[in-house]
């Protein structure tokens, strides 16, 4: 894929300065020299204050967590510029009609469903304790885990550091800016690394900077992770416990509460009311009642006293589908700022809590559980 010419510029104009902070003029000229080949073929453009900005940065870092700007400043200049991670982040060129039926079919599907049954057997004693202590069901964490990164499959083949420097420095423009943001999770990851005695030059995670099972971004780890399996550290890599208490426990602080209401079904709407009823998108805001005195039939039962959103899930050209949320499909919604993820988990949910029942509880260990960790 093409890199975008100005964030090409910006970005080797980085390097060209975080390098020169981290090294011996001989390499400074050798960085410079290895930037201009890496953007000769792409327009000259300028990036006012690049060099500046790279500076604060790490000096702020510095102010804000005592990790030391010459440290930031020579890892940052292992960094490399990724192409592909500001294509992911751009709007598609081509328009694309968003289809709840498309989307479901990700996720609602039988490998998410099969492996999920059997990832929930595996660590059944982990997740019943996660639920009690959380409030959480024992389903929606491991649908939120599957739907994620299909148990631990597909946790992400970006070099983090490389991720988040690009985004955070070389954001593409033309559309909402959101490196303020990567810089955060930037500084967030060089912390983590420290806590966490990991190399920030072999962490790997999504594109956006997300790392292991549950795929939490760095502050995310640094405030929402805890130790599900009590050995003293916190590893989302590669112990089971830890992620599933940690997204329980990201869940609850965000709002989960036993016995609200995840996903409601609803006959399709057929009432005046629906643009107002639709307003507030996610956020719940009617009552039970407001719902049935505006000619709404719901087909899940609800407590009287909790608020509920009506959330509509375009199918492209084909009339939309709808759902009510509750209180815990906003609570997912804080995971994934998505109707259509929110929708998915608590379906995967549902079809993993039936097929569960459907299957022999017999526990048979993945080896996943050990108690060391790998960092």
């Amino acid at each position: 894929m093409p890199a975008p010419s100005i964030a090409t510029s910006r970005w080797a104009n980085v390097l060209i300065v975080l390098t020169a902070f981290a090294s011996s003029q001989a390499a400074v000229a050798q960085a410079v020299n290895k930037a201009a080949d890496n953007s000769n073929q792409a327009e000259q453009a300028s990036a006012p204050n690049a060099e500046d900005k790279a500076r604060q940065w790490a000096s702020q870092l510095e102010i804000s967590q005592g990790i030391p700007a010459s440290y930031t400043l020579k890892v940052l200049s292992e960094a490399r510029y990724q192409p592909k991670v500001v294509e992911a982040v751009k709007p598609p060129k081509t328009p694309t009609v968003r289809n709840w039926d498309t989307y479901r079919g990700r996720f609602v599907e039988p490998i998410r469903i099969r492996k999920g049954v059997k990832f929930w057997l595996d660590h059944e004693e982990a997740l019943k304790q996660a639920e009690t202590q959380y409030g959480v069901p024992q389903e929606v964490i491991v649908a939120i885990i599957g739907v994620e990164t299909i148990y631990g499959e597909h946790t992400g083949n970006f070099r983090v550091l490389d991720a988040l420097s690009t985004l955070g420095f070389a954001y593409p423009q033309g559309q909402k800016d959101r490196s303020a943001f990567f810089q955060d999770e930037l500084g967030a990851f060089f912390v983590l690394c420290q806590k966490m005695k990991l190399d920030p030059l072999e962490v790997k995670g999504s594109y956006a900077g997300a790392v292991g099972l549950g795929q939490f971004m760095p502050s995310s780890w640094l405030n929402f992770a805890v130790d599900g399996n009590g050995d003293g550290g916190i590893d989302l890599f590669h112990s089971r416990q830890d992620a599933i208490f940690s997204v329980a426990n990201f869940l609850n602080v965000h709002g989960w509460q036993p016995g609200k209401a995840g996903r409601v079904l609803i006959e399709t709407p057929k009432t005046p009311n629906l643009t107002e009823l639709l307003a507030p998108d996610i956020l719940p805001t009617f009552t039970t009642k407001t719902l049935t005195d505006k000619g709404l039939i719901l087909k899940t039962p609800t407590q009287a006293d909790e608020l509920l959103a009506v959330v509509e899930l375009a199918r492209g050209d084909d009339p939309p589908a709808y759902v009510v949320g509750g209180q815990n499909f906003y609570a997912v919604t804080r995971y994934n700022r998505s109707a259509f993820y929110a929708n998915a988990v608590l379906e995967l949910a549902e079809a993993l809590a039936l097929r569960k029942k459907l299957t022999p509880g017999i526990r048979q260990s993945t080896g996943n559980d050990r108690p060391d960790r790998t960092q």
